[in-house]
């Protein structure tokens, strides 16, 4: 398991809150109230953090700044989501120095460890 941590920005609307991730383009997600929009963007991080591992794509270090799009709606709030993701074993498209990071963060995580994804040299 790793966590992952991005900023988030929460749009109001009639209906209640949409979400995005500017470090992560495509990433988004809904809920009828702001807590349900954190439960739900948090889920919706896993998922997008996996899908990218799996098909291969660069996980993008979180930025500090996020660059909002021009269209969010008035009134929004960024905060920052977290999710743990479990990987699975063949992630065959990791370099063998890759793997051997992501098998070090698992023996930490057997110890009782949460890791953090930007705790891992995958230089």
């Amino acid at each position: 398991m790793i966590k992952f941590t991005y900023l988030a920005v929460f749009e109001p609307s009639e209906k209640g809150y949409s979400v995005y991730f500017p470090d992560l383009p495509g990433c988004v997600s809904y809920g009828e109230s702001l807590e349900d929009a954190q439960k739900q963007s948090a889920e919706a991080l896993g998922l997008h953090i996996y899908g990218m591992e799996k098909d291969g794509d660069e996980i993008p270090a979180p930025s500090k700044t996020p660059q909002l799009d021009p269209e969010t709606a008035a009134g929004y709030i960024v905060e920052p989501v977290t999710a743990i993701v479990e990987w699975d074993s063949d992630f065959t498209k990791l370099t063998p120095f890759e793997r051997e990071r992501l098998l070090e963060a698992d023996r930490e995580v057997l110890a009782g460890e949460v890791v953090d994804h930007n705790e891992i040299d995958w230089k």
